[in-house]
């Protein structure tokens, strides 16, 4: 039986979940996420919580079962609290600055990369981290995730020295690099 499955997900006094057959919509303070589930298991509002069912014991529904709940939660907690990813950049001359609603990095290419927030996502660079510190803010905790990841793609932590961008706490295994004629 899957553990994650069976809780059922505890609803704010916040939130409101509206529930059409297999289509599911979370609203809250930060804003709304809608989301289509498989059709075969049944979600139900219950005693200010959600509860998520499976119809058989197969391989394949139990996956889903644990999914479909985990998915729920991440809407709920979306919602209500709202996601948020940070990234650290290393390097000298490597800084980010807000554009208006845009970010831009400098990290040792010929340009300036500007990275526009999709919907729903919002950037931040506090003043005292000096353009090392980037925040992905948002609702909906795939995005933030895939955002977080473009731009750590931008200039992923090199091996050698460590320059780059990486998430907060992110642990770069360092090489030793030439050791030198001798």
């Amino acid at each position: 039986m899957s553990r994650v499955g069976k809780q059922p997900v505890a609803l704010p006094d916040n939130v409101s979940v509206a529930i059409d057959r297999n289509t599911v919509t979370v609203k809250g303070p930060k804003g709304e996420l809608s989301q289509v589930f498989n059709p075969d298991l049944a979600i139900r509002q219950e005693n200010g919580s959600v509860i998520v069912e499976r119809p058989t014991d197969l391989r394949h529904h139990k996956a889903l079962h644990g999914l479909t709940r985990a998915l729920l939660s991440n809407m709920v907690v979306g919602v209500s609290q709202g996601f948020r990813k940070t990234l650290e950049i290393q390097g000298v001359g490597y800084q980010a600055t807000m554009q208006g609603a845009n970010l831009q990095l400098r990290l040792g290419h010929s340009h300036e990369v500007i990275v526009e927030p999709p919907a729903d996502i919002v950037f931040d660079v506090p003043q005292e981290s000096r353009g090392t510190i980037i925040h992905v803010d948002g609702i909906d905790k795939q995005v933030v995730g895939q955002v977080a990841a473009d731009i750590r793609g931008w200039r992923p932590p090199e091996p050698y020295k460590g320059k780059g961008v990486r998430y907060l706490g992110e642990y770069v295994r360092r090489k030793a690099g030439k050791a030198g004629k001798r």
